[in-house]
């Protein structure tokens, strides 16, 4: 029966425009619209077995009412299953995939939308256009644009820099640098060579190494100038900019723009940018002059968190300031401990593994992390290395970075080694590995410098590609390892939640979405040679190679980003009831539209797990 027959307030079209009204997109129609929406309508009741097909069936938006459908491909390859409150266009689905057909599987009420009507809402409702127009990670990225205004530090430093610079030949002398400097009312000139930056030579360069020096005045500008200056990328964030000025301790930094010199910013620059920024917290903690003092710094953290989240920071960018904040303290701390036992006997690397290595931190984390000591080291230069490796540890736990419950600290001496002590011990990894195992060691396949000798960290990730690319059993391993925790979705996409215990009615989206994602990214990575460690890095680089189709990387990418979204959220929400913060959340306290991400989100990431199976089974055995 075709509900427009009815009166509007007969139960029939009552039922139907409730439905509606809760389901996606319909959710987003204006009344009038809802209202011809639900006239139009028809219902039909299909048995299960029935099929649709672009040329069996009248074509038109169906909605299930009740019962399931299962869409599959000409292969009979399931591509979706469908319950109450979904939708599906058979038309539509075979435009973008070909020959499809749904199929009930279990007895089904459907309501149908006839395409006249369904095109002419979707002319009329951008949101309802919008919604049908791409794939399920299409509206998680759209997820992310509904997000506030970003934190101004979190601009692009490009929208800051300066770009009227002085550029000037290798070979000008530099009083008449010097000149064109105080004309110019800069303090910086770049030395460039056709396009090339050479060289920076700043005020004070001309202090340190011309006057006081007592050079003559047609002495080359290119003998006094900083050779080969670290520049930042004009997409990079005035936080990414702010911080690495403040660990490199520079006053002047070069801002590139397509491979080519745009702009300088300064140390000046920031400070008028924002001052109640992140980034000042970082300052903050590298003048703390003993452990309390850093215990005081951070113990606010969860309440600014609280207020980052709120003033819009996205999820990447809040681990990206956690990440930078926990390194602060762990450089803060490895310098009082030289200040306190005098400098290190040879040349070490402290590194941080996991999400710490990767940038993809959040509040209460646990310490990972080990030192790689250079080949020079002596049997009595150990005692030095652990009892900085204590004061440090000591120092994190004080400070909120909980010991590790593994043991995977540079207190433990199997992470406390030589270079070629770490390089012997991942070639055994490699050699023969057990799913136990592998399970343990994947975490140090994501490592990060952060304080110390990066070269030696460097040449051991080196040989930790060299040797799993080359090592389709390793490889084997690791893709068991990461199809070991699937998604939480059972059949017809219904989420999979703990049935008893604390975490009764919740699902753990870390150990079932955030660890899924990172650990198919880092396998794919070490399979091509990939240096990149955080995922996102990870994804673009294995796109840009080749090594993964762009949709399959940008589909990761989103499932991500919403999971570690939904994840923060719910952590602060947390934190401003007063709650100790957890990764279990209860599906059911998340809106519609919530719940139909989250749900894509885990559809990815279990067909990205069974692209994973397909590419690595030979191994697999």
């Amino acid at each position: 029966m075709e509900s427009s027959d009815l009166d509007y307030a007969s139960p029939e079209l009552a039922t139907i425009a409730e439905f509606l009204q809760q389901s996606l997109p319909f959710n987003e129609l204006s009344d009038p619209l809802l209202r011809r929406a639900v006239g139009k309508t028809v219902i039909h009741y299909h048995c299960r077995g029935d099929r649709f097909s672009k040329d069996s069936a009248e074509m038109g938006l169906r909605i299930v009412r009740s019962g399931a459908v299962e869409i599959r491909d000409d292969k009979n390859k399931l591509l979706d299953r469908l319950g109450e409150g979904e939708s599906f266009h058979i038309g539509g689905l075979n435009a973008e995939n070909g020959n499809v057909q749904a199929i009930v599987i279990e007895d089904a009420l459907l309501y149908l939308l006839p395409d006249q009507h369904y095109y002419k809402l979707r002319e009329e409702n951008r949101q309802f256009d919008r919604y049908f127009s791409g794939q399920r990670s299409r509206r998680l990225r759209r997820a992310a644009r509904y997000e506030p205004i970003p934190n101004s530090m979190m601009r692009e430093v490009s929208s800051l820099m300066s770009t009227d610079l002085l550029t000037v030949a290798p070979a000008l002398d530099v009083r008449a640098v010097a000149a064109a400097m105080t004309k110019r009312r800069v303090s910086s000139a770049f030395v460039v060579e056709g396009e090339e930056l050479v060289g920076i030579v700043t005020d004070r360069d001309l202090r340190v190494r011309f006057v006081a020096q007592g050079l003559p005045p047609d002495t080359a500008v290119q003998d006094i100038m900083s050779r080969n200056p670290e520049h930042i990328e004009g997409s990079h964030t005035l936080f990414a900019t702010t911080l690495l000025m403040t660990q490199r301790g520079y006053h002047h930094f070069p801002v590139m723009c397509d491979g080519k010199l745009s702009g300088v910013v300064t140390t000046s620059d920031l400070i008028l940018a924002k001052q109640d920024d992140p980034v000042y917290l970082v300052q903050h903690i590298s003048r703390q002059g003993d452990v309390q003092g850093l215990v005081e710094v951070v113990s606010g953290m969860p309440m600014l968190l609280v207020q980052w989240v709120k003033s819009g920071i996205r999820a990447q960018q809040v681990s990206q300031i956690l990440t930078a904040i926990s390194d602060a303290i762990t450089v803060r701390l490895i310098q009082l401990a030289e200040q306190k036992l005098g400098p290190a006997p040879v040349p070490y690397c402290w590194t941080g593994f996991g999400s710490q290595a990767r940038g993809e931190q959040l509040l209460g984390a646990d310490q990972d992390n080990g030192l790689i000591i250079s080949d020079e080291m002596r049997s009595e230069h150990r005692p030095w290395f652990s009892a900085m490796a204590s004061f440090v540890c000591d120092g994190l736990n004080a400070c909120g970075y909980v010991y590790c419950p593994g043991d995977i600290m540079a207190t433990t001496e199997q992470w406390c080694q030589s270079l070629g002590e770490w390089q012997d011990t991942v070639r055994r990894w490699t050699v023969s590995p057990t799913p136990d195992a592998v399970m343990r060691v994947s975490i140090f396949f994501d490592l990060r410098a952060i304080h110390g000798d990066a070269s030696l960290c460097k040449r051991l990730q080196e040989v930790m590609l060299e040797q799993a690319s080359a090592n389709t059993i390793f490889l084997a391993a690791l893709a068991a390892n990461a199809l070991d925790t699937k998604p939480p979705l059972g059949i017809f996409r219904r989420f999979v939640v703990d049935r008893n215990g604390e975490h009764r009615d919740s699902l753990d989206l870390k150990k079932r979405g955030v660890l899924p994602v990172t650990e198919i990214v880092r396998l794919h990575a070490l399979a091509h040679k990939i240096t990149a460690v955080n995922t996102d890095e990870r994804l673009q680089a294995l796109a840009k190679t080749g090594h993964m189709s762009i949709t399959d990387s940008r589909n990761l990418a989103d499932a991500l980003h919403f999971i570690q979204r939904q994840r923060i959220e719910y952590q602060t929400e947390q934190i401003s009831r007063g709650e100790a913060v957890s990764n279990f959340l209860n599906p059911r306290s998340l809106s519609k539209m919530a719940k139909e991400q989250l749900r894509d989100a885990f559809t990815i990431i279990d067909e990205s797990q069974s692209a994973v199976k397909q590419a690595f089974r030979q191994g697999m055995g």
